[in-house]
């Protein structure tokens, strides 16, 4: 079994998840997120996707956002950092 670091888990799905956010990956993940990290992390997904749309700039911003909501999300619970490390894997994986 491989060991997960919880802050690299963090920062892997945060630059995953904001990259999908503008592609059509965003559908999948966001159904995914919802399920599997609850409703308010699709929720700041969807604010995610917005914000980017709207400012050019808003890549690292959102970025680091995300990376604190992980960092947060993988410190609560020990399976935390394997399921984000499956929704990133996955997310990479249907990104263009």
């Amino acid at each position: 079994m491989a060991v997960l670091h919880p802050r690299r888990v963090a920062w892997e799905g945060a630059h995953t998840f904001v990259s999908a956010a503008t592609t059509d990956a965003y559908w999948w993940l966001s159904d995914a997120v919802g399920h599997y990290l609850g409703l308010m992390y699709q929720l700041q997904l969807c604010q995610t996707r917005l914000r980017l749309q709207a400012e050019a700039d808003a890549f690292y911003a959102e970025a680091g956002a995300w990376r604190a909501r992980l960092d947060e999300l993988v410190d609560t619970g020990p399976g935390a950092a394997s399921v984000l490390t499956q929704l990133t894997a996955e997310t990479s994986a249907r990104l263009p």
